[in-house]
C-alpha cells in the first residue's frame, strides 16, 4: 500500500474496532492461533531474539507476552554519570529540541501543541513551557517497555481519548498534530531537577498502553480519566532506567522537561537510532 493510499485507509478505517479486535487476537493464549502469528512476526521484523530472556517462540503464553518480552540482565546498561539523561526506550529518535511558543516540533513544517499533548490542561503544562522534549519512535522490532530517563515521584496520570492514527515516520510527517491527537497517557513526574511528564502515546492496531503501576490504562473508558498521585501513600517512586510502562504493540513516547532543566545530546537527531539506557542528555539544573 503506497503511502497516500494509507493515510486514506487510516482516516476512513474504525480505528478502535480495528485496534481492539488485534488486542483480541494478541492476547489469545489458544497454541494454534499464538504460535504461527509469533513465529511469523518474529521472522517478518527480524527480531533479535538473542538478547530476550526467554528466546523459545513456543514458550510465550501469547502474542502480548512475546512483543512485552523481557531483555536477558545487562542488554541495556544505564549511563551510571549522576548527570546524565538517558533515552526511555529502544526506537528511533522521531524529532527533539526545544519547546518555543507552547509547540513541538513533530516534523519539517508540521509542529503541535504542548497544551493539548499534556491533556488540555494549561496549569499543567506551564512548568514545561520553554522547556525541551524528546519524541522516540518504536518499531515493530524493538524493546516494547519504557524506563524512566531520571529518577522521578509519580504525581498524576491522565488517560486522553483519541484517533488511533499509525506513529510511523511518513504519518508523522502528513497528519497534522499527530501525537496531541491520539489516544495517550500522560504521566507526571517530580524529580530532584524539575519536572518531567512521559506521554505514552497510541497507535492503529495497539492492543494496549499499561502503567507498571495501574497495569492496562488504555484502551480505557470514552471519558478522560485524570488520577492524582500527590498524596500517595507510598509514593509511587521510579529510579533511572527502571520500567514504567510498555506497549502492546509499536508506538511513541515523548519525554518532556522543564526549562534549563536538560541540555539535549547536539549529536543526535531525527532518525537516530538510541537504545534504553543509552545517554541522550546531560542534566543542568541543580538540584532542588
Amino acid at each position: 500500500m503506497n503511502g497516500k493510499l494509507f493515510l486514506i485507509f487510516q482516516h476512513l478505517a474504525p480505528q478502535h474496532m480495528l485496534s481492539r479486535a488485534v488486542g483480541a487476537l494478541a492476547a489469545c493464549r489458544w497454541g494454534f492461533v499464538k504460535t504461527p502469528f509469533i513465529h511469523w512476526f518474529a521472522k517478518r521484523y527480524e527480531v533479535n531474539l538473542d538478547e530476550a530472556k526467554c528466546s523459545d517462540l513456543n514458550q510465550f503464553k501469547s502474542f502480548n507476552d512475546f512483543f512485552t518480552r523481557e531483555l536477558k540482565p545487562g542488554m541495556r546498561p544505564i549511563d551510571s554519570d549522576g548527570e546524565a539523561l538517558v533515552s526511555p526506550a529502544d526506537g528511533a529518535i522521531n524529532q527533539l529540541g526545544n519547546i518555543a511558543n507552547g509547540t513541538l516540533l513533530q516534523a519539517k513544517g508540521r509542529h503541535f501543541n504542548l497544551v493539548n499533548l499534556l491533556g488540555g490542561d494549561a496549569e499543567l503544562a506551564e512548568p514545561f513551557q520553554e522547556g525541551c522534549f524528546c519524541t522516540v519512535y518504536l518499531s515493530p522490532k524493538d524493546y516494547h517497555r519504557v524506563h524512566m530517563p531520571l529518577t522521578g515521584r509519580l504525581t498524576r496520570m491522565i488517560h486522553v481519548p483519541g484517533n488511533l492514527f499509525s506513529v510511523n515516520q511518513f504519518t508523522s510527517a502528513h497528519v497534522d498534530g499527530l501525537f496531541a491527537r491520539n489516544e495517550r497517557v500522560v504521566c507526571f513526574f517530580e524529580t530532584e531537577r524539575g519536572p518531567m511528564a512521559l506521554v505514552l502515546v497510541g497507535a492503529m492496531i495497539v492492543a494496549s498502553v499499561d502503567t507498571v503501576w495501574a497495569g492496562a490504562v488504555c484502551p480505557g473508558k470514552i471519558a478522560s480519566a485524570h488520577i492524582n498521585y500527590e498524596g500517595q501513600v507510598p509514593p509511587v517512586q521510579i529510579g533511572k532506567g527502571e520500567e514504567m510502562g510498555r506497549f502492546k504493540l509499536g508506538s511513541t513516547v515523548v519525554a518532556v522537561f522543564g526549562p534549563g532543566m536538560v541540555q539535549l545530546q547536539t549529536d543526535l537527531a531525527a532518525s537516530d537510532a538510541v537504545r534504553m539506557g543509552q545517554r541522550i542528555g546531560t542534566i543542568k539544573a541543580p538540584a532542588l
